[in-house]
């Protein structure tokens, strides 16, 4: 039987695997939500398919996005991540993926956990969209915009409103799947 998806993730068998188990399922856990967001800082200005392709490498060369770990990278870790073929070398980006977990874990002292700093622009809920076509799904709303600009503040990098709606696409914080997709009504 044929399920009916949201048509972007075409016939690659990555993004299907990844629509049908990933995509929107809204995530609670600090360490996939930054394994998230450092993923979307990658894909800024790339297709997503490319970081797919590339996730398992991100994993090796980030040592599992281990925030603590990545907080401490030196210029030595720096560089070697710059020469690593299997990953986006894009200097700013690394740069980002250290500060980036720094400003993490300033974020989990204050709050507790990333995760209720970031749930809590959306009372801990997913925000349920009714789009019918994939043209529908804005690439920003004005709740991404208010969370881009807090985390800008907070020391984060890369973090513009189109990265932050796809974070918030991907980690569940809103249902963007479109009606008739099979998966709109489990997640």
């Amino acid at each position: 039987m044929n399920k009916n998806r949201c048509t972007w993730c075409g016939n690659d068998p990555l993004y299907i695997a990844y629509h049908d188990k990933e995509w929107g399922v809204p995530v609670y856990d600090d360490d996939t939500l930054f394994e998230f967001l450092i993923l979307e800082t990658f894909q800024a200005g790339l297709s997503w398919i490319t970081i797919l392709r590339k996730r398992e490498n991100f994993r090796k060369a980030f040592d599992n996005f281990d925030y603590t770990k990545i907080a401490t990278y030196n210029e030595d870790k720096y560089e070697s991540l710059l020469q690593d073929q299997g990953i986006i070398r894009n200097k700013l980006k690394i740069k980002a993926t250290i500060s980036n977990a720094q400003a993490f874990l300033n974020v989990q002292k204050e709050f507790g956990s990333f995760s209720k700093y970031i749930w809590s622009f959306t009372n801990g809920k997913p925000i349920k969209n009714n789009y019918k076509n994939m043209s529908d799904i804005p690439a920003t709303t004005a709740l991404s915009d208010i969370i881009s600009k807090d985390l800008k503040k907070r020391g984060f990098k890369f973090v513009g409103s189109t990265v932050i709606y796809a974070h918030m696409q991907a980690t569940g914080m809103v249902n963007d799947h479109v009606v008739d997709c099979f998966r709109y009504k489990e997640v």
